[in-house]
Parts: structure tokens; C-alpha cells; sequence
């Protein structure tokens, strides 16, 4: 890469990393830039995941105080979240390279979907909520175990848009402020690309150049988005997030 593009994936490190922080979805900021200056998907994406780990961790440092009472939580669903990303990682590392070519734009534009109608969907949710009048388990039950479960293995896999859906399932199933559930979202994040980095560092062919950049640059995004989290207008975020997954798409079937 020239020193123009290593400025450009720095650049789109710290955008996810803060993103992630922020609302999940990073990974269609930095995925397509490396896809951008021809690194190959799979490799793009294994050097993707490693880099995002340390932004991760920035966010749950940011989010601490949020995480405070919440210990028990942390380890029941945290133990679906680590088998599941061990589980998504070692899909991505056995299916064939042309796989994950074919089933990451359907992914994509599936997050992509989640990422516009989530407002909508935690609408729908509260209304029934209020209407049921019922209460929802301290940690969600074992119907939010198998699906943080199932998200796990999809951020194992490939991950984008995975603070979506933790965030979606959170507020369904956990009876919680939303900011104490966003930092539990971030731990969870962090659990999936932490177990999926030290697989991929084993047995995968990764970029370190790009890895060590998103890695840096997401350390400050993470900073940066714990802070703002609270005051950047979420529909910019969203629009952002949108264009960029257009353009990813776009890419990947034209390669």
C-alpha cells in the first residue's frame, strides 16, 4: 500500500472504531477500504477482525462505568458469545474462499436492512412491551443464549452490523437502560473478535500492515466514540453506514 492508502485504512480505523463503540456496523467502513486497495476478501477479512480487537477494547474502557452490577450478565451471555465466535471462525477458516464470496454481500445487505429499520424495530418492541405488561428476564433466558449464540457465529464469520443485532436482542430480552445494555453489547463484540483474532493469528493468512493500522486507528475511535456516543445524530451515522455497505457490495460482485 502506498502511504496515501495506509492513511486511508488508519483513517477508517478510528471511523469503526468509533462506530462499533457507538452502534456496531465498523466493519462495512474498514472491510471495503481494504477490498478498495486489493487485499483479497478473505484475508481482507481476518486482517479486519484483528485490527478492530483493540478499538473493541477501547469501547468497553469507555463503557466501563456502564458495565458496573452487570458481572453475572457478562457471563452467561459472554459464554454464548465466545462459542459462538469460535464456531464462526472456524467456518470462515474450513468453507472455501469462493463461499465467502458468494455469502458476504447477502450479509452485508442483510445488515445493512437492520441497520435502517432498527429504530423502527425498538419501537415495535417497547409498544409490545408496554402492552404485554410483563417483565423481562434478569439475563434474558435461554432463548437470548442460543441467539447471542447465533450472532456470535455470525461476527465469528464475518461481523458486520454484529453491534446491531446484540443491541437489538439486548433490548428485547433484558429489561435494562439502554446505555448499560451498550456496554454489555461492546463486551460481547469484543469476546467474538477477541476469540476470532487469536484463531486467525494461528492459522490464517493476514495482512499485518493492514491489521496493525485498523488496529491504531480503532484504538482512538473507540475513545472517541464512547464519548460521543450519547450526542452524534443517529441517522447521519446510519445514512454513513448505508452508502458504505452500498459500495462494498458493489465491490465484492464486481471482483
Amino acid at each position: 500500500m502506498t502511504w496515501l492508502e495506509q492513511l486511508a485504512v488508519f483513517g477508517a480505523g478510528i471511523a469503526a472504531g468509533g462506530i462499533n463503540t457507538i452502534v456496531g456496523s465498523g466493519t462495512l467502513i474498514t472491510f471495503p477500504v481494504l477490498l478498495a486497495f486489493g487485499v483479497p476478501p478473505v484475508t481482507a477479512n481476518v486482517s479486519n477482525t484483528i485490527g478492530l480487537v483493540p478499538g473493541s477494547l477501547s469501547g468497553v474502557h469507555g463503557y466501563r462505568r456502564e458495565l458496573v452490577g452487570q458481572q453475572a450478565r457478562l457471563l452467561r451471555l459472554g459464554t454464548a458469545s465466545l462459542l459462538g465466535g469460535i464456531t464462526g471462525a472456524v467456518l470462515l477458516l474450513v468453507l472455501p474462499a469462493d463461499a465467502f464470496k458468494a455469502i458476504v454481500p447477502i450479509l452485508i445487505i442483510a445488515a445493512l436492512v437492520l441497520v435502517v429499520v432498527q429504530p423502527r424495530l425498538a419501537r415495535w418492541v417497547k409498544r409490545q412491551r408496554e402492552n404485554d405488561g410483563t417483565p423481562a428476564p434478569a439475563h434474558g433466558g435461554p432463548i437470548l443464549f442460543a441467539a447471542i449464540y447465533a450472532t456470535g457465529v455470525y461476527g465469528g464469520y464475518f461481523g458486520a452490523a454484529q453491534g446491531v443485532l446484540l443491541i437489538g436482542l439486548l433490548g428485547v430480552f433484558v429489561h435494562e437502560d439502554i446505555q448499560r445494555l451498550n456496554g454489555v453489547k461492546n463486551a460481547l463484540a469484543l469476546i467474538v473478535n477477541g476469540v476470532s483474532a487469536l484463531i486467525f493469528i494461528v492459522v490464517a493468512d493476514v495482512n499485518w500492515r493492514a491489521a496493525v493500522l485498523i488496529a491504531l486507528g480503532s484504538i482512538i475511535g473507540g475513545q472517541l466514540g464512547a464519548r460521543m456516543g450519547r450526542r452524534m445524530p443517529p441517522t447521519v451515522l446510519r445514512a454513513v453506514i448505508v452508502v458504505v455497505g452500498v459500495i462494498a457490495v458493489v465491490r465484492l460482485l464486481s471482483s
